[in-house]
């Protein structure tokens, strides 16, 4: 099968097997973003050793499917392992036979351990053996590759990567995947001879984002309209009752989390942490900083820097379009039909902050388009403190070339002309940016339309436009 995308996760794992040392590697992210998928194909399916986790199951259960794996790749105990200090101990004594299978080009060893949170149960002695695996044998063999996955980012987090004892500078790789961008969408929706126009793939991202197992399940006979309905509307559609799984799957307790999103999904503009901190589902304190930790490390948030704050007011927005798609209308059952609902009031306004998220998560396409690819650049929100109508900017971008964009984003279903009233809007969000940032760096205005530009006499205000199309580059 063929691996759309993913060019710098392919050359981690390439690394990894060119090393000369021992490697372990993590590969988390959110659920169906295609984790397995990319281990399986990059290693055309042919590993050492390879077991996965069970949802649900206590440790008999895990041992056992453990062990199911030990014997079809050659080991001849069939017995249960009384606990995972054996189960690892079988797992060394098969990888030191002669007749494990080896990595063709460097030779080596390559175990992948999928859906490894769940192995850990409750009560369980999995993480200390683990540890000793690795700690007494694995980190002293420089032809093996540990590749462990999961989609339980805060195990994945707390246990793997920001643990103090164990596992702490153990971890030699981590990739976390990512969506797939507009790029990526369109070559899967070619292999998958789904026809749709770059306009009509925009706004599938403002309802899937580039989760690709949400990709996949579309039906090239129906159009997107019918497609959302079938699979987000209808009782037993496949992504129905995504949000609450996804969530589920992601968080041993996901309720402060999901809080968490249904607050940002009500406030595009974002919230400052004491902000989120004063609402009492959510609450503050250390827990309040794993968990945004943890929705920023999936990719569900982003912290923006308020350009004239301190960091300690930075600003965190909602930035996953199913989560805000999800809250807004299957949760909230605010529509039934999506065939209906389109074309509506707050069709049209859910669109309008849909694009700017799809816009947030391509910013090195809008550089590109900018022609800014190699100039260094931090990216800013900024929210007026002293504006009584509270301007607000959602892109700043602040470049080492002595300019500043600042970007306005808007979707229309023609081509986006500027009016009087929007121009005069742009003019005083310019100039109060100005009077409070007293910046000496060159701003121009850029605007990101989703289906084109119109200019006019209002155009003049506008030193950058960038269309969809740009997008996809």
């Amino acid at each position: 099968m063929k691996i759309i995308g993913r060019k710098n996760e392919k050359e981690k794992l390439l690394r990894c097997l060119n090393s000369k040392n021992p490697e372990f590697v993590v590969v988390y992210g959110r659920r169906r973003v295609g984790k397995t998928y990319l281990i399986r194909e990059f290693f055309n399916k042919q590993f050492s050793f390879y077991a996965t986790g069970l949802t649900d199951e206590k440790t008999k259960g895990q041992l056992r499917a453990f062990n199911e794996s030990l014997i079809n790749y050659g080991n001849k105990q069939k017995e249960l392992p009384k606990d995972w200090f054996e189960a690892f101990s079988r797992l060394r004594e098969l990888l030191e036979s002669p007749k494990v299978y080896r990595e063709p080009i460097n030779n080596k060893r390559v175990i992948f351990l999928d859906e490894l949170p769940w192995m850990d149960t409750a009560r369980s002695d999995f993480k200390s053996a683990l540890d000793y695996f690795w700690n007494s044998w694995g980190s002293a063999q420089d032809d093996l590759v540990l590749i462990v996955c999961g989609s339980a980012t805060s195990w994945i987090i707390n246990n793997l990567l920001s643990g103090k004892k164990g596992f702490h500078n153990r971890v030699t790789k981590r990739i976390r995947l990512a969506p797939f961008t507009l790029k990526e969408c369109e070559e899967l929706f070619a292999l998958n001879d789904i026809v749709m126009t770059r306009s009509q793939m925009i706004e599938s991202y403002m309802v899937f984002g580039g989760i690709p197992y949400y990709l996949n399940l579309m039906d090239s006979r129906l159009s997107l309209a019918q497609n959302i309905n079938e699979l987000c509307f209808k009782e037993y559609g496949e992504l129905h009752s995504e949000y609450y799984n996804l969530f589920r799957s992601l968080f041993v307790k996901p309720e402060k989390h999901m809080a968490i999103l249904e607050e940002l999904a009500k406030k595009k503009d974002g919230i400052t942490r004491s902000e989120l901190a004063k609402i009492k589902t959510i609450g503050g304190g250390s827990v309040l900083t794993k968990d945004l930790r943890e929705l920023e490390e999936c990719g569900f948030i982003r912290r923006f820097s308020n350009y004239t704050k301190e960091e300690n007011d930075a600003l965190y927005q909602l930035i996953d379009p199913f989560t805000l798609f999800a809250v807004n209308f299957i949760e909230s059952k605010k529509c039934t039909s999506w065939n209906e609902y389109i074309n509506s009031p707050g069709y049209n306004s859910w669109r309008g902050n849909s694009f700017e998220i799809v816009c947030l998560n391509h910013i090195d396409q809008i550089k590109a388009s900018l022609g800014i690819s190699g100039v260094e650049t931090n990216v800013y929100s900024w929210r007026s403190s002293r504006s009584e109508k509270g301007a607000q900017i959602d892109l700043i971008i602040d470049r080492k070339d002595g300019v500043i964009n600042l970007c306005e984003m808007k979707y229309t279903n023609e081509e986006y002309a500027l009016d009087r009233d929007e121009y005069y809007k742009i003019q005083n969000r310019l100039a109060t940016f100005q009077k409070e940032t007293a910046v000496n760096k060159a701003i121009h205005v850029t605007l990101v339309s989703g289906n084109g530009f119109k200019r006019n006499k209002y155009s003049e205000i506008v030193q950058n436009t960038i269309v969809g199309e740009e997008l996809f580059d």
